[in-house]
């Protein structure tokens, strides 16, 4: 600490009178505040970290789709799950996702949704992928074999039963991405006012 207050530039310090929180005592004498030290060129400052997952739309040659049913919740929902935080990318997630769940080895897809949710009490939001993976042939999708921890069923509809099976957002998710000519962004289900994305044919 410097020896006198000549030493010392208004840059360098800033001087507190005041009460000593620790011990309620008003002090006499100025208190000399350390300058704040900026972060070394090394430091490692943690981003913050938005929760990802994929799904995948599967169809047959009918146009019918596979939904699942999970063991951990209630309700139906896609083919899918959470992006590992290994830097797995969102394509990456699904092809992995889909082959852990129910065996099917996805070869292409096609980005056709991504719905950002807002954290709510007990929930905690995130971003949500949705692809487009084509249609599959009776005999392949015949071989669905459902990872039975956490799946217990799985059911191949029409798309208009699937979206009443489905709920929330995601339900909303399917609605947009069916039948748009590319891909749309929605916020919590919903499109977004003037946010121009995929339009339907």
């Amino acid at each position: 600490m410097p020896s006198s207050v000549d030493e010392i530039s208004e840059n360098e310090a800033n001087w507190v009178i005041g009460t000593d929180l620790d011990v309620g005592i008003t002090r006499r004498n100025p208190q000399w505040v350390m300058p704040p030290t900026p972060p070394s060129d090394d430091a490692v400052i943690d981003p913050p970290r938005v929760p990802a997952s994929a799904s995948a739309l599967i169809f047959d040659h009918f146009g019918r789709l596979v939904v699942v049913k999970p063991t951990y919740k209630g309700g139906w929902t896609l083919p899918g799950g959470q992006m590992e935080a290994n830097g797995e990318t969102p394509w990456e997630a699904c092809k992995r996702e889909v082959r852990e769940e129910t065996g099917l080895v996805l070869d292409s897809g096609r980005l056709v949704c991504v719905d950002y949710l807002r954290p709510r009490p007990g929930k905690p939001g995130g971003v949500r992928f949705l692809f487009d993976c084509g249609a599959f042939s009776d005999e392949t999708l015949g071989g669905i074999d459902l990872q039975e921890d956490e799946l217990s069923e799985y059911r191949l509809v029409d798309v208009d039963r699937a979206i009443a099976l489905l709920t929330g957002p995601l339900r909303r998710r399917v609605r947009s991405a069916i039948g748009a000519a590319g891909a749309v962004y929605l916020e919590d289900g919903r499109p977004v006012d003037r946010v121009r994305t995929g339009h339907h044919r």
